[in-house]
């Protein structure tokens, strides 16, 4: 990608615009991630005023460690839901609460986090196509595809609370992202959502009681939410199994991040993965991420949803996204406002969820299908038809997970596992990284994206 001008009437500095005009812009990017980022702790059970915390603080220590360059936005990553839910499951075999079991997952995500600095290391050591070609899109196509279809029946579950509702939800999306214009069209969780709580709030299916009894400021998290919670009396084997369930998630985000960082330096005509460099990207992600789940709240990921308002304004001053992170660190400080987000209905979550299970698992499909995945030979064949096979039969087996003694592994750890194994050893191997920039690049669980033509 060469560092291309910016594009006419692009603005690289937005105090030529004024303090107003840059204060409405961020607040602007702080509603467009706004609707994703705490959707993901009202579908996990995390708390919502530490996923904006962290959002916030995740944002602002990215642009630190890439020189304060890139204009990225990192909200909740939706690729984790599938471990902090499979992980919930196995706490409840052991008798644990949702809230006693969710410090586990969130042990983790931490060291999925630190997975982004092990790939960064590679990178700079041997270079990204040596390091690549052992996660090919037969890889992490089927992994990202057996995700979506994982999480599908807590989709269904929660829609049959109110199917109308649901599909109010999935209508107001599905419009706003194929019919709609400017930010209606940046936004389609976020009108969804409030379009879908406001009619079920309109019929009397909403308990406003905990809004009413929240308190409008105080602290953002507490110590029994977060990962450091686990260790006053740990289950070691559980402990262990939700380090293995969801680090290999950690392979489909970390492509998807190379895809992210690919669309905002299309956006902005710099070439970001050159300067300040693809390994300074994947340090701030990973960093962002590790610190968040310390603290209870989600994993977090570059936002296509801030790069399309990055193309909509066409102001790519990473000021406004700093500013954005400030805005939202001030919302974290409001109980008030999370018990309100806590308050969707169910059929809300159920809807909105249903969608964005459903767009995970066709964004698998994309990445074998941009990629030319050649299904006549049957390497490929066996690969992807062993990491689908484990991760869909062992959730829904009777046993959930394989057991090996002292501990338990999900399927998707072992479908990861299995696939990379198969992948390395099977002869045949043809993916080289860099060599088809749209397949690369084809990883994204957005709703909507900004992407290179």
């Amino acid at each position: 990608m060469s560092n291309t001008p910016l594009q006419d009437g692009a603005v690289y500095d937005a105090r030529l615009l004024g303090k107003p005009k840059m204060l409405a812009l961020g607040l602007q990017h702080m509603f467009a991630m706004f609707g994703a980022t705490v959707l993901v702790p009202a579908i996990t059970g995390l708390s919502v005023s530490a996923t904006l915390l962290f959002a916030g603080v995740g944002t602002l220590i990215f642009h630190v460690i890439t020189r304060f360059k890139v204009p990225a936005f990192l909200g909740s990553s939706f690729a984790f839901i599938g471990g902090y839910a499979t992980v919930t499951e196995m706490g409840a075999a052991q008798g644990l609460s949702t809230a006693e079991a969710l410090p586990y997952a969130c042990v983790g995500v931490f060291f999925a986090g630190l997975l982004y600095f092990v790939l960064a290391g590679l990178f700079g050591i041997f270079g990204a196509r040596r390091v690549m070609r052992y996660f090919p899109p037969i890889v992490t196509g089927p992994i990202i595809i057996s995700i979506g279809l994982i999480l599908s029946g807590s989709a269904i579950a929660n829609c049959m609370a109110n199917w109308w509702i649901a599909l109010l939800a999935i209508a107001i999306i599905i419009v706003a992202n194929i019919w709609g214009r400017g930010m209606v069209r940046i936004v389609p969780i976020l009108l969804g959502v409030v379009g879908s709580y406001a009619v079920a709030a309109l019929f009397g299916q909403v308990d406003f009681t905990a809004v009413r009894e929240a308190a409008w400021l105080g602290v953002p998290f507490h110590m029994k939410d977060t990962a450091f919670a686990v260790f006053a009396d740990p289950d070691w084997g559980l402990l262990v199994s939700s380090v293995i369930t969801i680090m290999p998630i950690a392979l489909a985000t970390m492509v998807e991040h190379i895809g992210d960082m690919c669309a905002i330096s299309s956006t902005v005509g710099r070439n970001f993965l050159a300067d300040p460099g693809l390994h300074r990207t994947l340090v701030g992600d990973g960093l962002a991420t590790s610190l968040a789940s310390l603290f209870g709240a989600p994993a977090n990921t570059t936002y296509g949803e801030n790069t399309g308002v990055l193309n909509l304004t066409k102001v790519f001053d990473p000021r406004v996204i700093r500013l954005a992170a400030v805005f939202a660190i001030l919302f974290s400080l409001s109980p008030k406002f999370a018990a309100l987000v806590s308050s969707m209905p169910t059929a809300t979550i159920g809807g909105v969820s249903l969608v964005l299970y459903g767009m995970i698992s066709a964004v698998g499909v994309r990445n074998v299908v941009d990629n030319k995945v050649d299904f006549t030979a049957s390497r490929n064949v066996i690969i992807a038809a062993m990491i689908l096979v484990l991760a869909i039969g062992i959730k829904y087996g009777a046993n959930d997970a394989v057991s090996l003694g002292f501990t338990s592994l999900s399927g998707l750890a072992v479908a990861a596992i299995v696939g990379i194994v198969l992948n390395a050893l099977l002869p045949g191997k043809d993916y080289v990284f860099g060599r088809n920039a749209k397949g690369d690049t084809s990883v994204n669980f957005e709703v909507n994206r900004v992407t290179e033509e």
